[in-house]
């Protein structure tokens, strides 16, 4: 399915000539599904990465030899419905070609409902929160890595201001030959502080499924891989390989939160254990610590469990926000032994997919209700066995990354 290009320049023009102080475009309101009140959404973002390698192009598989790349890394269009009893949602990434959130959701109370569909499952904090607002322009290594966004399934979500409880049962994309594996997750979270400055919140996430690939017929093919905090980048400077025999994937989630006024500081901590039908379980983790500052003055909320980023108090000058990032990886689950002969190369037991940590120091600017333009500048260590040359191979380039979002 692909999108004309003509409806995405009618969607752009739309919002252009809407109030700059609205975040939607209000549509009707009409009777189907209570009375829903219909409201369009839409996000554009345009990104530039500047590559400057240490040992490997980051660029490698454009194949064209340059030291950056640049392109529209999202162009989503969203038609929301919100009844009484009833709401739905209807996306679609006009760039990407996939469909975002597409479900209804059975409403038993403010805080409680039954969704069917396809939609984000019930882990990662990061991956929860609104694209729009990310922090970074990329998002952590543990969320693009072991994170499970949207699948079709049935999922529950009850709780109040301070807490929440979700679960959910699901299966693929609905988009094909995307993400496969049926299986299922949780998510639970508890703010024991919560007031109009401060808010503490606490989480443990997990999701359980079928280790799956859906390029190849099958069962049994994953591969553990992860880009550098680039994502117009072609290289993955850690990579486990593709495993033939996988069995299934049990991602383990834990998470914090701290608002106070302008400030954020965010952790993420993810175990993810493959088992295999022909070789011992692969184990890895992955973790991230980030702090955003307002510098503006703006304060940040917090709704269902994960945080909220709030409008410029002057729309004419912006918010701006200054941030920090640590994030790490490891796919390292083996060991090396002295070679069999003189000169021959170590003995690889299990799997040597690398470790990599890079900080990221970021820079945002949100104008009006409708603009955000961000700043990266990423640094990369990381350290991969190298059976060509016999030894780990330390690879630390450096990334400046620029983003030009509009959204309505």
């Amino acid at each position: 399915m692909k999108l004309a290009p003509s409806l995405l320049a009618v969607a752009v023009l739309a919002a252009l000539s809407a109030p700059a102080a609205r975040a939607e475009i209000a549509i009707d309101q009409f009777d189907f599904f209570g009375g829903s009140e219909v409201s369009f959404e839409g996000l554009i973002q345009t990104d530039l990465d500047e590559f400057h390698k240490d040992v490997r192009s980051l660029n490698g598989s454009a194949g064209d030899g340059l030291t950056s790349d640049a392109g529209m890394r999202r162009a989503e269009l969203v038609l929301k419905g919100k009844g009484v009893q009833f709401d739905w949602v209807l996306g679609y990434d006009a760039k990407a070609t996939k469909f975002l959130d597409t479900n209804v959701k059975w409403k038993f109370s403010a805080n409680t409902g039954l969704t069917i569909g396809q939609f984000k499952q019930p882990n990662s904090l990061e991956e929860l929160s609104s694209t729009k607002n990310n922090d970074f322009i990329s998002k952590a290594m543990v969320t693009n890595t072991f994170a499970v966004a949207r699948r079709v399934g049935i999922g529950f979500n009850t709780g109040e201001d301070n807490w929440t409880a979700s679960a959910s049962v699901f299966g693929r994309e609905l988009t094909r030959n995307l993400g496969e594996g049926n299986g299922y997750g949780g998510r639970v979270t508890w703010a024991p502080i919560m007031d109009a400055d401060n808010t503490l919140h606490v989480g443990l996430s997990g999701v359980d499924y079928q280790a799956r690939d859906a390029t190849f017929p099958g069962h049994g093919r994953i591969q553990w891989r992860t880009r550098p905090d680039a994502d117009l980048s072609g290289t993955r400077l850690i990579d486990t390989g593709t495993f033939t025999d996988g069995n299934r994937i049990r991602t383990i989630g834990l998470e914090g939160l701290w608002l106070h006024g302008p400030f954020k500081v965010q952790a993420e901590y993810m175990t993810s254990d493959t088992s295999r039908k022909l070789h011992p379980s692969f184990s890895a983790d992955s973790w991230y610590v980030q702090g955003v500052w307002n510098i503006t003055g703006e304060k940040f909320g917090y709704k269902a469990g994960v945080p909220t980023t709030p409008l410029p108090n002057e729309p004419a000058t912006g918010m701006v926000q200054l941030a920090l990032r640590y994030d790490a990886m490891d796919l390292n689950d083996g060991s090396l032994s002295p070679p069999a002969t003189l000169g021959g190369a170590p003995i690889v037991h299990g799997v040597l997919g690398g470790k990599e940590h890079n900080i990221t120091a970021g820079v945002n600017w949100y104008w009006h209700s409708n603009f955000k333009f961000a700043l990266n500048y990423v640094k990369v260590n990381s350290d991969k066995y190298s059976a060509a040359a016999k030894t780990f191979v330390n690879d630390s380039p450096n990334i400046i990354e620029v983003r030009a979002q509009f959204y309505f």
